[in-house]
């Protein structure tokens, strides 16, 4: 690709990661774009960092905006992602999405293709990397069996109740409670509602943890053929039974109850008052934890692959893990494309990277570089 900039649309803590490992480590020039001078005002100063306080949810704003873009990042916010995405493959321009939005990326397949666009979708941890090791791992095995993905980012300091803080927005992690759960079993689609299923786990470097059931398998109901996959999100021991008592008492509920100042959505208020409580703070330090399990046979043998992902606030950039491993995994997955080593129009989750031959390497190469480590074990099973 050209060396036009790369375009980031949405600053936030992850937002603000990419704009600093693209202008920083990947030498390339970057134009930032917020809603909010406190977030581009957290920026470092660079001559290869553009800011620009916009608000993209604006008619006509989005196609100004990456006309002279190599590459677009969207990570907005998940309730305008899907329409942010559409407007940049209107616009003709590769991209990828962290946005981690509730709708159906396949919808805009066609228009991506017709288009000529490659656009990545669902593109930092979990999903993410996650996505990237199944679909390597798929092209490895005659035949996969079993996928678990068990994921979660949390603070290094437990402070109840919540023992939780928050990269991204309150409402999309809310979200993550209220949808109901989808996961397979001997080859059918199952749901049950967030939050159950809660099982103890100790993982080394994060101890004692709980998983339990939440809606993040996303494109690999789809595209990982096994007849069982199932992701599971970690928290501190405690915390899903607090949010399924938030959830149960209507806390998280969208519709409107009657009260003396008027109608309100109870989910607008406890968001507002979660943003405060779960909000990261320059104070704050946290860790990311991922294990991804899957079971098959590769060249005759049962193994199972064991991925582990244990990675820490870096003291030195000044970036929160989950922001590390959610953005580097889409500056990495990026510079795949500009580099061509990733070219298919239409809409691609990132398993299609992880099964294009040389490019899981690559992204383990991109992750070492950023002091991001990833192990894993092959066994064969007897």
């Amino acid at each position: 690709m050209n060396n036009n900039p790369v375009v980031v649309l949405g600053c936030g803590l992850v937002g603000s990661a990419i704009v600093k490992d693209f202008a920083l480590v990947e030498n390339r020039h970057v134009v930032a774009v917020d809603i909010s001078r406190e977030n581009l005002d957290a920026l470092p100063e660079s001559d290869r960092i553009t800011v620009r306080l916009e608000d993209v949810s604006q008619p006509g704003k989005v196609a100004e905006l990456v006309a002279d873009a190599a590459l677009v990042i969207c990570a907005v916010p998940g309730f305008m992602g899907y329409e942010t995405l559409r407007k940049i493959i209107e616009a003709g321009k590769h991209v990828v999405d962290i946005s981690f939005f509730p709708e159906d990326a396949m919808d805009l397949n066609d228009l991506a293709r017709e288009k000529g666009v490659t656009a990545v979708v669902d593109c930092g941890v979990a999903p993410g990397l996650c996505n990237i090791q199944a679909g390597w791992v798929q092209e490895r095995m005659e035949s996969v069996q079993s996928y678990l993905c068990m994921v979660g980012g949390l603070p290094t300091v437990r402070v109840q109740p919540f023992e939780y803080r928050a990269v991204f927005s309150p409402i999309d992690v809310i979200e993550e409670y209220t949808r109901p759960a989808r996961y397979v079993e001997h080859g059918k689609v199952v749901v049950r509602p967030a939050l159950t299923d809660i099982e103890p786990i100790v993982l080394p470097g994060a101890g004692s943890l709980e998983a339990f059931n939440t809606d993040g398998l996303r494109s690999l109901i789809h595209t990982l053929d096994a007849p069982f996959k199932k992701e599971k999100t970690l928290r501190y021991p405690g915390h899903a039974a607090l949010m399924r008592t938030f959830r149960d008492t209507g806390l998280f509920s969208e519709e409107a109850v009657s009260t003396k100042s008027g109608d309100v959505r109870p989910i607008d208020v406890t968001s507002r008052l979660l943003f405060d409580a779960w909000k990261m703070t320059k104070e704050d330090r946290d860790l990311t934890v991922m294990r991804v399990e899957m079971e098959g046979v590769e060249a005759g043998e049962q193994v199972r692959y064991t991925f582990d992902l244990l990675d820490f606030y870096d003291e030195e950039t000044d970036i929160h893990s989950m922001a590390r491993t959610t953005g580097y995994t889409c500056t990495v997955v990026s510079t795949l494309l500009l580099d061509g080593h990733f070219e298919r129009p239409g809409i691609n989750p990132p398993e299609f990277i992880g099964a294009t031959a040389g490019c899981y390497e690559k992204v383990l190469e991109g992750y070492a570089t950023r002091q991001i480590r990833v192990d894993v074990v092959r066994e064969v099973i007897t």
